[in-house]
């Protein structure tokens, strides 16, 4: 049971009880898991963090989604959307919030509205730049169209994500 003592001890109470929900990295400190993108057009996946450990495969695309999982040093561990990860050198990683559509054919609406005029039709494996996001749709841009997207058809940002 806590005992408050005033406003400021239950507001340092509060603050340390929110910051122990959301696991920070030990060397930037942002939260864990976190969403990043593919920075270069090929990285090397490894087996562990630092340039001994064998390289499991190699990431060819540029501006992937990944998700960063762990930290050591200037390694992050990531993993992309079907689960398969490793260690990359941060140097590869952008913190620009990339999407992959996942849904067989996902509607890019001119509003966050199904009735909203569609603005194009996107194909699952399509790699977007995310602009916004609200509770349930996401504005997106990729081949020279913009428009909104259900959330759901998207892997590269949680559900309960609010983006500006």
């Amino acid at each position: 049971m806590k005992i408050f003592y005033g406003v400021a001890s239950a507001l340092a109470i509060l603050v340390a009880d929110m910051g122990a929900a959301q696991e920070r990295g030990p060397v930037t400190n942002l939260p864990l898991p976190r969403f990043v993108s593919m920075k270069a057009s090929e990285g090397n996946v490894r087996r562990g963090p630092s340039l001994t450990h064998r390289i499991d495969w190699v990431f060819k695309r540029r501006d992937l989604p990944l998700e960063i999982t762990a930290e050591h040093g200037h390694w992050r561990r990531v993993r992309d959307r079907d689960g398969a990860g490793g260690w990359v050198h941060y140097s590869l990683l952008s913190g620009t919030r990339t999407v992959i559509v996942e849904a067989a054919m996902a509607d890019l609406h001119a509003r966050p509205d199904v009735a909203a005029m569609t603005v194009a039709r996107l194909e699952a494996g399509v790699v977007a730049r995310i602009d916004a996001c609200a509770p349930d749709w996401c504005r997106i841009q990729t081949g020279g169209y913009r428009g909104w997207t259900r959330k759901e058809h998207l892997w590269g940002v949680r559900p309960d994500e609010i983006l500006d």
